[in-house]
């Protein structure tokens, strides 16, 4: 099926063909035709399907005939954060661009002034968070009446950010005759009973079962001591082909510190949380999407909607509170089709919330382990490099240690008195050792967050905190 199957218009087949897309996701097959016959919608779909489009595309063919009126928009869009309406604007604007729409968004963090008189001109589609539609509203600088149809995307993100009653209140404003849609990947208890109150006999589109994760995605729990995780995160970082990455923390002050961090140690990495202004947000977003940036590092306010082509990884460095962001987070990867790689890395105080996620999903996430690894390594033992002529004693150096996926009897017989010596580092208190000269052509040492020191680049046997992969 094609999107010329769907009852599309041909102008807007138009701007899909040169967004380079040809065929629908399961989620805009089921959802597009009942919604260009006008009726209420309840889709549940996995994130990184396509909802986002599944009701823009519809909406706009719907919007191309009618008349603005100051004050007064003809539909409205609800979403949880910032980054989502603005996300939510920008598809608007590239399947639009050959109809006559004229569309507005109202999020928080910018000045009002702008809004209000793109309001007054009068708009045919408004796209808003609850926080800053509601303060236009008590200020007389909004009426609601004349909106024929409504969309509340990602509704199981208003429930956890406490709008609810704010939705509530703004339903009851809207025109009772109007078509409601209601999208997310999870649905709640309190999320079907709101659509049970404000949606006329809505069809069901459920094209995936409710928590679960995309196919497209190898995820993966990494047992690890709490004092070790950035360790275990630079070596993931450096070891398994990451090319574009997002990292999410549980708290801002946890964004902020490990993004330092990783700049420290050399990468291209930017952060986004909830204590920024919107201007510095939206900067950092487009650095990433444009490549400066590979490494993003970020709070929840980027776990929903949040599309950016390529992010070959996700990594939890927290486990998320709430199970459902779980599903939303590694959701940023895998999109479209493409493969992608997610790591969640749990200390002894995740226990209880990485349960929560496979009780959710239905599903355990399997232990990171040494077969896992993406990366091309060579086995240094199988073909030595001859010495140098000149310099006879470098033969005799002893080699470094191979890397994860090298094989396990080679990397046993390597320096055993080297690992003797590390065991009982592991048992006894660490102490500075005194410094001392080192061999040229020796491996270089990098200063682990916790003051122990980290080989670069080796993984020879179980470090403290990480994972022992070795009888895996």
């Amino acid at each position: 099926m094609t999107f010329a199957d769907l009852g599309l218009s041909e102008d807007l087949l138009k701007a899909v063909s040169e967004a380079g897309y040809t065929e629908p996701t399961d989620i805009q097959r089921e959802a597009i035709p009942p919604i260009l016959m006008m009726k209420d919608i309840i889709g549940i779909a996995q994130t990184g399907t396509g909802k986002t489009a599944s009701f823009v595309l519809p909406m706009i063919d719907i919007m191309a005939s009618g008349r603005r009126r100051a004050l007064m928009p003809r539909s409205l869009i609800l979403a949880p954060t910032r980054e989502l309406a603005a996300q939510v604007a920008e598809n608007f604007e590239k399947y639009g661009k050959n109809h006559d729409l004229k569309l507005a968004l109202l999020i928080g963090g910018v000045q009002m002034g702008d809004q209000v008189k793109a309001l007054n001109d009068g708009v045919d589609v408004l796209i808003a968070t609850p926080g800053r539609l509601m303060d236009l509203f008590e200020r007389g600088k909004i009426l609601l009446n004349g909106c024929e149809l409504l969309v509340i995307d990602e509704a199981d993100r208003m429930l956890d950010m406490g709008f609810i009653p704010d939705i509530e209140f703004i339903c009851s404003k809207l025109p009772e005759a109007r078509q409601t849609m209601l999208f997310s990947a999870t649905m709640p208890p309190p999320i079907e009973k709101l659509a049970k109150k404000f949606l006329n006999n809505p069809k069901r589109i459920e094209v995936s079962r409710a928590a679960t994760t995309n196919k497209d995605i190898t995820a993966f729990k990494v047992p690890v001591k709490a004092r070790q995780k950035r360790d275990t995160l630079r070596w993931l970082l450096e070891n398994d082909h990451v090319e574009t990455a997002i990292i999410f923390s549980n708290r801002k002050t946890t964004v902020r510190e490990l993004n330092k961090s990783l700049q420290s140690y050399g990468f291209r990495s930017g952060e986004i949380h909830g204590d920024m202004d919107q201007s510095n947000r939206l900067k950092e977003l487009e650095r990433f999407k444009q490549g400066e940036i590979n490494i993003l590092v970020a709070s929840d306010v980027a776990a929903r909607g949040l599309d950016v082509k390529g992010v070959s990884h996700v990594f939890n460095f927290d486990t998320p509170w709430h199970p459902d962001d779980y599903v939303h987070r590694i959701g940023r990867t895998g999109r479209a089709g493409a493969k992608g790689r997610a790591f969640t890395l749990v200390a002894e105080e995740d226990a209880e919330a990485i349960a929560n996620v496979e009780k959710l999903t239905g599903a355990e996430v399997p232990v990171f382990g040494k077969k896992d690894v993406r990366v091309d390594l060579v086995d240094t033992a199988a073909e030595p490099k001859p010495a140098r002529e000149d310099k006879p004693e470098r033969a005799a150096k002893p080699k470094r240690s191979p890397k994860p996926d090298t094989d396990a009897e080679a990397a046993a017989e390597e320096k055993p008195k080297r690992a003797r010596k590390k065991r009982d580092d592991d048992e006894a208190p660490r102490e500075k050792p005194a410094r001392k000269a080192r061999a040229k052509g020796e491996g270089r040492q990098q200063r682990g967050d916790d003051g122990g020191s980290v080989p670069a680049g080796e993984w020879n046997g179980p470090r403290p905190g990480f994972l022992d992969i070795s009888a895996t």
